[in-house]
């Protein structure tokens, strides 16, 4: 069993934030999970437990749509299930800061009907600045890297 406690207590992170997101109390939580509200409050603290895993922990993981398994996946540094975006490692992220412009300059225009190409632009160069101060995109000196092998 993984005793460390960054692990556990993102653990305890993501159970909160899905019961959260499923709008329940952590009593509500306990009544679909069978266990006490205690319980629930246990789990979420992060706790490392000092014996075994507690079996209150997979009810709860259970009633909140976890498949089975999905505990010890996130204590092992997996991401948490659940609905909509994921967060991706940055270093699996294969996308340059060009790139990211286009996409973003394309998912804003799709979803505003009345902002102009300007301020369109003036927003995503907002988003790509703090990406940079965030360490998501490289810091570039305004020269793209060549894509021809016969430069490399």
């Amino acid at each position: 069993m993984n005793r460390d406690p960054q692990s556990w207590a993102r653990l305890g992170h993501a159970l909160r934030a899905a019961r959260e997101a499923r709008g329940l109390t952590q009593a509500d939580l306990g009544a679909l999970a069978d266990v006490s509200s205690r319980s629930v409050q246990d789990v979420e603290a992060g706790t490392v437990p000092k014996k075994r895993m507690p079996y209150t922990l997979s009810r709860v993981a259970a009633a909140l749509g976890w498949p089975e398994g999905a505990v010890d996946a996130v204590l092992d540094g997996a991401a948490p299930p659940g609905e909509g975006w994921r967060d991706a490692p940055v270093e699996q992220a294969q996308i340059d800061a060009e790139q990211l412009a286009g996409i973003m300059t394309n998912a804003m225009v799709r979803a505003t009907e009345h902002a102009t190409a300007a301020e369109i632009r003036a927003a995503t160069a907002i988003a790509l600045d703090e990406l940079r101060k965030q360490g998501v995109i490289r810091e570039t000196n305004g020269v793209q890297p060549s894509t021809n092998q016969a430069n490399s």
